[in-house]
């Protein structure tokens, strides 16, 4: 898994007007919801051949926030569960993890719970044998949590990371960020989530066939070709 810090500024191939017009109309509409939309950007491949190409995934942090807002619940030591509840979040300890017994349901409910997890560095590799692979098939798997780290830029730091894996399908969906923040950190977001998945593919924008943006509750808007 690689991080990448991008300039957000600098796009090769998607139409700058374009962009600046979907991510207007989206905000036009915004208020004709009770919810904060998420805005999603939409990435079909093409001469990518998935019976041969390398799996990849990758993650990057955006400039701005991804959702409105995230719940994150601590899996921690002794220590970190306290920090936890200093700050405010909402913990679990080991012994709280043991006692759900690995029950497939349970799991499931936890991981529906929350956005993300973070866990102390001590915990992270207990967890498959303490919870089974819930949390991972949710694709919630912990963030680790050092000793070091603060728990609210950690989380800040969940909130604002998109991931892209390819798996079997040739259009590649993400959020990148919701109709509560302006255009151009709309626009900022969505340049980088772009270029940064380019980076990924074996021949860059020779591998990509289009590339469009929608909010929830809004049509398609395409921004490439």
């Amino acid at each position: 898994n690689t991080t990448h810090p991008l300039s957000p500024h600098k796009m090769s191939k998607v139409n700058g007007d374009d962009l600046q017009n979907a991510v207007a109309d989206m905000l036009a509409t915004k208020d004709s919801r009770k919810f904060v939309q998420t805005v999603d950007l939409f990435i079909r491949l093409k001469n990518y051949q998935l019976s041969k190409a390398k799996r990849f995934s990758g993650a990057v942090r955006l400039p701005y926030p991804v959702k409105p807002n995230i719940r994150v619940c601590v899996l921690g030591d002794a220590r970190d569960c306290d920090r936890a509840e200093k700050a405010g979040f909402d913990f679990k300890s080991e012994d709280d993890l043991k006692s759900l017994n690995k029950n497939k349901k349970l799991v499931k409910k936890l991981a529906n719970q929350y956005d993300a997890f973070l866990a102390s560095s001590t915990i992270i590799k207990k967890i498959p044998g303490l919870l089974g692979p819930g949390l991972s098939r949710a694709g919630k798997f912990p963030t680790v949590l050092a000793p070091s780290d603060d728990i609210q830029e950690k989380t800040n730091e969940i909130h604002c990371t998109i991931k892209f894996q390819l798996k079997k399908e040739v259009v590649l969906a993400t959020a990148v960020g919701h109709v509560g923040l302006g255009q151009d950190q709309l626009v900022a977001n969505i340049t980088l989530a772009v270029n940064f998945l380019v980076s990924l593919l074996v021949k860059g924008w020779q591998n990509v066939g289009w590339v469009s943006v929608k909010s929830t509750m809004g049509k398609p808007h395409s921004v490439y070709p």
